[in-house]
């Protein structure tokens, strides 16, 4: 019981300390503005955020999972709403937010933990047949329905964290490695085909992440800025509030996709490596618990929720420094954003919640 309840706590202070270690690189990333809109709005959000968190906690997860149905209607409506009324695709390429007023909301990022919430239920409803077919198939289509409405904004970045998400949980609750197999080689026979559906911008990225010469000025322009942010900063950085690629404008979304160059050009490899530091054991913790919990709901929860926080650390940190492609994907407690912060701490809530129940081991 002691042993859990430390790990608890630490995991409530990393996630603290993470939230406010991205604060200070957002009020660097933004210092040039001259304006302090997006730290008020970052600050408000991690308050609102932790307070869930505790709400969370002290909550029983498994009310959560007894709520599954109305919490998939919830996160399915939500994403429908932003097909209809959505905007954000002049400037990302993608119709994801719903505006209220002075507040925006990304609906797809409070789906992430709703569908891990309700396919955590759907796992455990079917653990002992999770290999038959029609078991396989009903999982699947599980995934589809927030997947597809994903797909129709469209957001490939997402997308990707949905299917990573559901490879991890399913690979927990048991599913028999030829599934996966044959996963991966339908996925490569469709690739051609999915290829032509891709947007023309969404195209130019996954070249120029191959090549970012290809277009220096255009969609390679914000990795290239990006790899020299990084680089030059070394290994103690310039200082906060003095990187030559961040102060003078240089790199585009700074504040939200490309925070981890912040931390690279001014704060340097120490800097850097504080980030992935604090995620790899916020992410260990969980996995490593994920293994040992005595209720599977709990394991796939907590698999899922670490399933998450890995791709959006590799995917970001990656796209950074050039050995991904950019999809827009934020880099858990670190990037700016309301409802990123907000669904990070949800998450870790609902892990916390896992975490302190009485036969949890």
């Amino acid at each position: 019981m002691q042993k859990k309840n430390k790990q608890a706590s630490t995991l409530t202070a990393l996630s603290i300390i993470s939230s406010i270690y991205g604060l200070v690189l957002i009020a660097s990333a933004t210092y040039s503005s001259g304006s302090i809109s997006n730290i008020i709005v970052q600050c408000a959000a991690i308050i609102i955020g932790i307070v869930i968190m505790l709400i969370l906690k002290a909550l029983d997860f498994e009310i959560l999972l007894e709520l599954n149905k109305i919490i998939f209607i919830a996160y399915t409506a939500l994403l429908i709403l932003v097909l209809v009324i959505g905007t954000g695709r002049q400037e990302t390429g993608t119709n994801g937010w719903i505006s209220l007023g002075p507040v925006n909301i990304q609906p797809s990022e409070f789906a992430k933990i709703g569908f891990i919430i309700t396919f955590s239920a759907h796992l455990n409803s079917v653990s002992d047949k999770i290999n038959s077919f029609k078991n396989i198939a009903l999982l699947i289509l599980h995934l589809a329905v927030p997947l597809s409405l994903i797909l129709l904004q469209p957001d490939y970045g997402t997308a990707m964290v949905f299917i990573f998400i559901t490879i991890i949980m399913l690979f927990f609750a048991g599913l028999k490695l030829r599934y996966f197999v044959i996963a991966g080689c339908a996925f490569l026979a469709s690739a051609p085909f999915i290829w032509m559906f891709l947007d023309e911008f969404q195209k130019n990225r996954i070249l120029v992440f191959l090549n970012p010469e290809l277009s220096p000025t255009g969609a390679g322009y914000n990795v290239i800025q990006s790899k020299l942010a990084v680089g030059s900063g070394m290994l103690f950085g310039k200082g906060l509030f003095k990187g030559t690629q961040i102060q003078m404008d240089f790199l585009p979304g700074k504040h939200t996709d490309f925070i981890f160059a912040v931390a690279g050009e001014e704060l340097g490899f120490l800097g850097s490596l504080l980030i992935i530091a604090l995620l790899s054991t916020i992410i260990f913790i969980l996995v490593k618990n994920a293994a040992d919990v005595k209720k599977k709901s709990g394991s796939y929860i907590l698999a899922g929720i670490a399933a998450m926080l890995i791709f959006q650390s590799f995917e970001n940190i990656g796209m950074c420094i050039g050995i991904m492609p950019v999809t827009g994907i934020p880099l858990p407690f670190f990037s700016y954003g309301g409802s990123s912060i907000l669904t990070t701490f949800i998450s870790i809530g609902v892990a916390l919640s896992v975490l302190k129940r009485k036969d949890y081991i």
